[in-house]
């Protein structure tokens, strides 16, 4: 987390920044959040997080605390105060301050924060070597959808990952892989992606979302199905998704090789694709980005 952070209408230092411990955000977890990468100062796939996060708040009939061209301000503000180059921001709403009652309060402000972090995107050694991933138990709420403040489950998911020595934790339902703990998740077969369709048990990854629409560009099969473990293990190549990482190619599951135990070709040009189009947005010269 950088110097600057910005909490209700106000740009204050990170270590100051402070809220009620009467925050929805805080007793519930009645609140939304968005993570934005950050390339060359410029916020990416803006228009995406905008309508998921749209969607979110619409979900549990959180009203934003200002509009959308001052919720992007805000964070280009950040960005600069910061002097972000590459990483993300984080923002947050919650339903604000109120006795702690469990159904929703009326007339009560929305809170609204937001901070800034440093991370390289761009050139992450992992796209070259892989990752490995580790199976879980997916024992989150019915509301996946949702990207909310109730990310139990998922730090489990990770806590159980790293004691294992894995990057991530692929979390599966009934022998079925419904997403990483932190991550969208896909297999390759017979150059075919699979992945797991839209619905209430996954959160609609932007990522994910790029990502397929580039591969089919470029006419990639893509198959939208749940997989299971056993078939992940059989793949020819696994791969990952997520704000922070793009793409990353994954070359063991439960500390098995996944094809040849190497990045693979499907997965690469799933990166290349989508580093291409960041480095347009973000109006970077292709020499300048690592591939």
């Amino acid at each position: 987390m950088l110097e600057t952070s910005y909490l209700n209408g106000e740009f204050v230092p990170s270590e100051d920044a402070r809220i009620s411990i009467f925050d929805r955000g805080f007793l519930f977890g009645d609140g939304i959040y968005e993570v934005i990468p950050v390339v060359n100062g410029v916020l990416i796939d803006r228009d995406y997080f905008l309508e998921r996060l749209s969607r979110s708040t619409g979900e549990i009939d959180l009203a934003w605390p200002c509009e959308a061209s001052q919720l992007l301000a805000v964070l280009e503000e950040l960005i600069v105060r910061n002097a972000l180059v590459e990483g993300y921001v984080y923002l947050q709403f919650t339903r604000g301050v109120a006795q702690r009652e469990f159904q929703y309060p009326a007339d009560v402000t929305p809170t609204f924060m937001a901070f800034a972090s440093a991370l390289s995107i761009l050139d992450n050694p992992l796209a070259a070597s892989g990752v490995s991933v580790v199976t879980v138990e997916d024992l989150r709420w019915k509301r996946r959808d949702i990207k909310s403040l109730n990310l139990l489950g998922q730090c489990m998911a990770k806590q159980q990952a790293a004691l294992c020595g894995a990057y991530e934790g692929w979390m599966t339902e009934q022998g079925f892989v419904t997403e990483g703990a932190s991550s969208s998740a896909f297999i390759v077969k017979n150059n075919t992606i699979v992945t797991h369709p839209l619905s209430n048990s996954i959160l609609p990854g932007i990522r994910r979302r790029v990502i397929l629409e580039l591969v089919e560009e470029q006419q990639v099969s893509v198959e939208l199905r749940p997989f299971q473990v056993e078939e992940a293990l059989e793949a020819d190549e696994a791969f990952l998704s997520s704000a922070t990482t793009l793409v990353l190619p994954v070359t063991r599951i439960d500390d098995n090789p996944v094809g040849n135990g190497k990045p693979g070709p499907v997965a690469a040009l799933a990166r290349d694709l989508y580093l291409a189009q960041v480095k347009a947005t973000a109006g970077l010269d292709r020499k300048s980005v690592s591939q």
